[in-house]
């Protein structure tokens, strides 16, 4: 198939770029040492949106190693994914939703990922553990919606996509399918040129509603391919969202927010999160803004949107729950509520902060 074929072309060793980065023997020799930790895999089309020359290029920024993502600062499991998986490829955070990871593999691998760690076991291994994962929803009636994760799901065969899709659309009390795609971003063509895929949403929304929720965090995103994928999608019915994290160098501007947020809602996307960037190890010293610069951003940006363009909330994934970011309460104290708990006693909960200008990232919240 055309567009597996195409990520075999994917740009995966520094040597492809040095030239264009105009990189010394000593750089490339420090980023090939990166790799080895932290992979590199870029779509040719994504990396054609990038200015190479530009070393604050935006789309560069996010698909190309730097050598800030040796800061060992960070952790590399932020939101407590370990604890809260419950069998092999299923994790049960909220009551609600459980999250499936179908895959370790993405179009792109993002330099700000919050899944650096990746997930650790092939997708054969993942697959063995199908009937497993199956069950485990299958058996808790609490959860109404699934996520297919990984990685990113659309990076499975069509066919493995139908396997999961076939499976959850017979439980009677899931009532939607979330997909969790990047690949409308990164490598739109998967989506509009495969007209199985598109049969596939089709015949299944029929049964499931299906969301497929992807991140586009900058405008230069937003391509004419971009459209045509999610416009692709919204004729099969599925519902598209978006959760855009915000990042140092790409996004942390109250203009380029704001442009990214009124295109999406002209693309017929639904602005779903901001999320506040994860503390991850080679990504903290990189890419996250301190809370106290990035409020005015994000409200600056949102006073430029119509009504639709407002509906998300500006959150960070703590490892106790979602908890939005609410507003400053005098000079350096902010409000948070929590958004979505793991904890039914923290289920609304508001609490307040004194922040320094760095910091960006809540610790211990306690009772």
């Amino acid at each position: 198939m055309y567009w597996q074929e195409e990520m075999r072309h994917n740009v995966t060793d520094i040597a492809q770029l040095a030239p264009a980065l105009g990189l010394t023997g000593e750089e490339r020799e420090k980023l090939e040492k990166l790799l080895e930790h932290y992979p590199m895999s870029i779509p040719r089309y994504y990396l054609s949106l990038a200015d190479l020359n530009d070393p604050d290029d935006p789309i560069r920024r996010m698909c190309v190693p730097a050598a800030a993502e040796f800061d060992p600062e960070g952790d590399l499991d932020t939101s407590g994914e370990a604890h809260n998986t419950v069998a092999s490829g299923v994790q049960h955070k909220y009551d609600e939703s459980a999250l499936v990871l179908t895959t370790n593999r993405c179009a792109m691998y993002c330099r700000h990922c919050f899944r650096k760690r990746l997930v650790g076991m092939s997708d054969e291994e993942i697959l063995s553990h199908f009937g497993e994962m199956v069950a485990y929803v299958r058996e808790h009636e609490e959860i109404s919606n699934v996520i297919l994760s990984g990685g990113d799901a659309l990076m499975l065969p069509t066919a493995t996509l139908e396997r999961y899709l076939e499976e959850l659309s017979q439980i009677p009390h899931i009532d939607l399918i979330r997909i969790a795609s990047r690949i409308p971003v990164v490598f739109p063509m998967r989506v509009f040129e495969d007209e199985a895929l598109l049969s596939l949403f089709r015949r299944y929304t029929q049964k499931k509603q299906i969301y497929l929720v992807t991140q586009f965090n900058h405008p230069n995103e937003l391509t004419s391919q971009a459209r045509t994928a999610v416009q692709a999608l919204l004729r099969c019915g599925v519902v598209v969202k978006n959760q855009t994290v915000l990042l140092r160098g790409v996004n942390d501007s109250v203009e380029t927010l704001g442009a990214l947020l009124r295109k999406l809602t002209a693309f017929g996307v639904v602005p779903y999160y901001v999320f506040q960037c994860r503390p991850v190890t080679g990504v903290l010293s990189n890419f996250q803004v301190p809370f106290l610069e990035a409020l005015p951003i994000v409200e600056g940006a949102k006073a430029m949107q119509s009504g639709q363009g407002k509906c998300f909330k500006y959150c960070l994934s703590h490892p106790t729950g979602k908890i939005e970011i609410v507003g400053l309460v005098g000079e350096n104290r902010m409000a948070f509520k929590y958004h979505q708990t793991k904890d039914k006693h923290n289920a609304g909960r508001i609490f307040i902060r004194e922040l320094s200008e760095t910091d960006g990232w809540l610790g211990d919240i306690g009772d």
